[in-house]
């Protein structure tokens, strides 16, 4: 039977109320009055909320810092929480949380939830950081709650003095939405299907590839990726880099010498944006990932669900995901040299490698099933 509370999530881009946050809003309908709020982006909110299956509500918000406008949302959504008078609102991606959370608490919300599933304060240096860090104390005093999506997050804050531990708590085993793990399968994938996806993209069936996932930035550690697998190509001519992603130029732009490698070195694959990553899974040997800063990374989970090894950087989430030398290996961030090393030996260890690989599936159906983190939120809202 559904509850006669109102739950509104915020999300600052309408791709992650519908993406990121797939199905959740869904599956949490079934008890709840849901409300999605987010910017447009042409017809993509619309959709979205035809997909989840709940009525959405238009405010624009930008991911960069812009006053004027951001003061003029942080209004939108004071008169929309007057409105809807929710019970509950809960808030995703920085921006969407501040703002929604500042005009939560002026609306008299009960219950402010933000979750937080990266800090990209992190690499801020100078004035930047310290006006970063008072907005991030901000969303954190108007939030009722918050959930850090990783137990390193959670200490992070706490190292930071963000807020103090009452208002914080991991939900299930960290995650902000789990992984389905019926539809990150790679059975779904016949040796047929992928030999052919091989040869449309110009790789030898005897190619060994390192597949990345994700925005091509400076803080993905691509810079360091491409250099490394340089290196590597000097040894292994067998080896392909394949690139699945788009660049952010205005917000994190890659070294030119990078850029340029990306575009002229017939052994990387650049594929640009994917709406279905599993086929270059499927055909992938092992996930490089080397950021330099994450929440809690679906990559991983989604590369581990599909039965890869990941190379992962020693930063929060990642960490979590990936234990040493069991479903794959952990380097430290910012290191080419390190990861060239971990590269090196996957790519010539074949018994190593298909040690990892094992364990892969397993260890993400065991702790992270969609389902089983969808259900700790809603115990969550129903404690509430």
């Amino acid at each position: 039977m559904k509850d006669i509370h109102k739950i509104i999530r915020v999300t600052t881009v309408p791709r992650s109320l519908g993406g990121l946050l797939q199905g959740q809003s869904k599956f949490m309908s079934q008890y709840y009055k849901v409300i999605g709020v987010s910017s447009t982006e042409g017809d993509i909110l619309d959709r979205v909320g035809k997909n989840e299956g709940i009525d959405t509500i238009a405010v624009e918000m930008t991911r960069k810092i812009t006053p004027i406008q951001d003061l003029k949302a942080v209004y939108q959504l004071y008169k929309i929480f007057r409105k809807e008078k929710p019970h509950i609102v809960h808030s995703h991606t920085p921006k969407a949380g501040t703002l929604s959370m500042i005009a939560a608490k002026f609306a008299g919300v009960p219950h402010r939830l933000h979750t937080i599933a990266g800090l990209p304060l992190l690499e801020a240096t100078g004035l930047k950081r310290k006006l970063l860090d008072t907005v991030e104390k901000v969303t954190y005093y108007c939030a009722t709650k918050i959930y850090p999506n990783s137990f390193g997050l959670y200490d992070i804050i706490i190292e930071n003095k963000f807020t103090n531990e009452n208002k914080l708590k991991v939900l299930a085993n960290g995650s902000s939405n789990g992984i389905d793990t019926a539809h990150f399968d790679p059975h779904k994938y016949a040796t047929e299907d992928n030999l052919k996806l091989r040869r449309e993209l110009g790789i030898d069936e005897k190619d060994y590839i390192f597949v990345f996932v994700g925005r091509f930035v400076k803080d993905k550690g691509i810079n360091e990726l491409v250099a490394s697998f340089i290196s590597l190509t000097a040894n292994y001519k067998n080896a392909k880099l394949l690139l699945v992603g788009t660049y952010e130029k205005e917000l994190d732009p890659l070294l030119p010498e990078t850029e340029n490698e990306i575009h002229t070195n017939s052994s990387i694959i650049s594929v640009g944006w994917q709406k279905d990553v599993r086929p270059f899974f499927s055909i992938a040997d092992v996930l490089t990932f080397p950021s330099y800063r994450e929440g809690f990374p679906n990559v991983v989970m989604q590369a581990g669900a599909m039965g890869l090894p990941s190379i992962v950087t020693n930063i929060n989430g990642c960490n979590e995901i990936v234990s040493e030398g069991v479903n794959g290996t952990i380097i430290p961030p910012k290191s080419s040299e390190a990861l060239y090393e971990a590269m090196e030996k996957i790519i010539s260890d074949k018994k190593y490698a298909n040690q990892l690989s094992l364990k892969a599936r397993n260890m993400i159906c065991e702790r992270y099933e969609r389902k089983y983190v969808w259900n700790a939120i809603l115990e969550e809202y129903r404690q509430l």
